[in-house]
């Protein structure tokens, strides 16, 4: 990282401040363009969090301008910007600037003593930047020099690579894959059961006042299913999935699966827009369960978009031949690119063992939307229910 060695001169402050070469400490806070944002569901860019306290104080206005100052480099692309506030005022005022440039409502300060900003002697106003493997790349100290703060900002947002060029080598994510896990006659098959019966619209996951539900958004995910009920389909895949992957996956990862989850034939069509926005698929009490996703491909060759993406490794995308598989673990940030082209098929289980299996039956409770309570005489109303998303799309939000 030649490119960017005045960071190694840059003096990091005193108390519960992250260090260069940490990774980041994950939150999830509201933010301007969401009730509950996950942090880690935006690597793959750079990310500068600006704890600026409140617009309202001439030092934090001061703090912010430099970094709105900036904004040319915030695109959503090589780097974004985070504002976090402490002030409950600023939330009327302070407008995020899509794409690049949005804030963090932090009014009860747990991010900002997250970061160090907050602590027993009050509040210090910092900057930190993550690159984007979500590592900590600079923590700078605004006080007690504000114009050498601007400019020791300045000098490394501008000096930092494109996002793909961040470890100065290409980086490759750690996927494994499998090709020839089905034959090419399971795979008409199951295209043939999906043409037949039709899918449905395939949701996602979210966290729902400590329940974990099915949501629909367009906007997130474009994909249908169809829920596989031959059991003679089911158990020559279930037979395949054991025979020509488990061992690879054991090999390769270490890990021995015993699980298998869920029988689905999914489409992504490029009409209407297919794709499924960046995501983790274990972030739920109803799906910390499951260890690794497998993506097999039924008609790789038919098809435009719609690949695999690991923002945190980089822009490059990973497609499985016709029968082949992508296998990942569920804590990775990962996406189903925009589809281009015609129609794309794939088998999507996940897999998990035993110890997991008993984590799964214990959080069945927590799955589905909770049945209301019969109303009271003049109960008090409750206030409306706060999504907790692990899953945010970046680019392109309102």
């Amino acid at each position: 990282m030649a490119q960017i060695d005045p960071i190694e001169q840059l003096s990091q402050p005193p108390g519960a401040a992250p260090v260069r070469g940490q990774f980041a400490p994950d939150f999830k806070a509201r933010s301007s363009n969401n009730p509950t944002f996950f942090i880690d569901t935006v690597g793959g860019r750079f990310i500068v969090l600006c704890f600026f306290g409140s617009s309202h104080d001439a030092a934090g206005r001061a703090h912010l301008d430099q970094l709105l100052a900036l904004e040319r480099h915030f695109d959503d692309g090589r780097a974004c910007l985070f504002g976090v506030s402490t002030d409950p005022e600023d939330e009327g005022i302070l407008l995020q600037r899509v794409p690049g440039i949005r804030y963090f409502w932090d009014t009860n300060r747990n991010v900002s003593t997250l970061y160090g900003a907050q602590s027993e002697q009050g509040f210090r106003r910092l900057t930190v930047i993550l690159d984007p493997s979500m590592r900590v790349l600079a923590v700078l100290p605004f006080d007690p020099d504000p114009e050498a703060h601007g400019r020791a900002v300045t000098n490394v947002i501008e000096r930092l690579p494109q996002s793909d060029n961040h470890a100065g080598v290409p980086l490759h994510a750690p996927v494994l894959l499998a090709p020839r896990v089905f034959e090419l006659d399971l795979c008409k098959r199951l295209i043939a059961l999906y043409n037949q019966h039709g899918g449905q619209e395939s949701g996602f996951m979210r966290e729902v006042n400590g329940r974990t539900v099915a949501i629909n958004d367009y906007k997130h995910k474009r994909r249908t299913d169809y829920v596989i009920q031959e059991r003679e389909v089911c158990l020559e895949c279930e037979r395949m999935l054991r025979q020509r992957l488990f061992p690879q996956i054991e090999k390769a990862f270490m890990f021995r699966p015993t699980q298998i989850e869920r029988y689905i034939v999914a489409q992504y069509s490029a009409d209407p827009g297919g794709h499924f926005r960046p995501h983790r698929d274990n972030r739920t009490k109803g799906t910390m369960h499951r260890k690794f996703a497998v993506s097999v491909n039924l008609n790789a060759e038919e098809y435009g978009g719609g690949d695999l993406r690991f923002a945190e490794y980089g822009s490059k995308v990973y497609r499985a031949p016709t029968g082949g598989a992508v296998v990942f673990s569920c804590s990775l940030l990962h996406e189903c690119t925009s589809m281009t082209k015609g129609t794309r098929y794939c088998f999507l289980p996940f897999i998990y063992d035993d110890d997991s299996a008993r984590l799964r039956d214990e959080n069945m409770k927590f799955l589905g939307a909770e049945p209301e309570p019969e109303a009271e005489p003049e109960a008090e109303p409750e206030a409306e229910p706060q999504t907790h998303s692990d899953e945010i799309q970046v680019s392109g939000e309102p």
